[in-house]
């Protein structure tokens, strides 16, 4: 198991702060409650750099903080699906070579199809489940909006998270290859 020290506690902090500051960055989809948001981008990046226990902090935190921040109550239904995405895309963050400089063409389509699995265990089923549990929804309701959230995340990860990750990539795999002269 990866090491946990100072770079990940600041990703953590970092993390939720950006989260939690795009929290009010939506654009609506037409379904109640459910928007497109980018802050689902930023916690796909730290989740594949930093891996799974960074990525379900951040999800975890910056979703409950976001809620209580900005609408005055917490959708815990949503709050652990959010932490779940950053724990599947995490636990993939060796084989996405994103620190190495390797997050090309292979890495990018492997960090997608975990991406889509992630989003879709969250919100096609976790998320409506939670919410018919725990707060007594309807079923038609909480399916629709779970699977628009999914559509939503996958179009945001897939586009702006491949494109953070890959411009984060190329300059850590430069730094990585810097040499201490003599």
């Amino acid at each position: 198991m990866k090491k946990f020290g100072i770079k990940e506690v600041v990703a953590i902090g970092i993390g939720t702060a950006l989260f939690v500051a795009l929290t009010e960055v939506q654009i609506p989809t037409g379904i109640p409650n459910t928007s497109l948001q980018p802050r689902m981008a930023v916690l796909a990046f730290l989740s594949a750099i930093f891996g799974p226990l960074v990525g379900a902090i951040v999800g975890l935190l910056g979703h409950a903080l976001g809620d209580a921040l900005f609408y005055g109550s917490v959708w815990w239904s949503w709050v652990f699906p959010e932490a779940v995405v950053g724990i599947l895309i995490g636990a993939f963050a060796k084989k996405f070579a994103v620190r190495e400089g390797g997050f090309a063409k292979k890495n990018i389509v492997l960090f997608n199809v975990v991406q889509v699995v992630a989003n879709a265990l969250a919100w096609i089923l976790l998320a409506p489940a939670l919410d018919i549990a725990v707060y007594a929804e309807p079923a038609n309701k909480v399916f629709l909006q779970g699977a628009a959230a999914f559509l939503g995340n996958i179009l945001i990860v897939g586009i702006l998270g491949s494109l953070l990750l890959a411009a984060y990539s190329r300059i850590a795999g430069k730094s990585a290859s810097l040499e201490k002269e003599d």
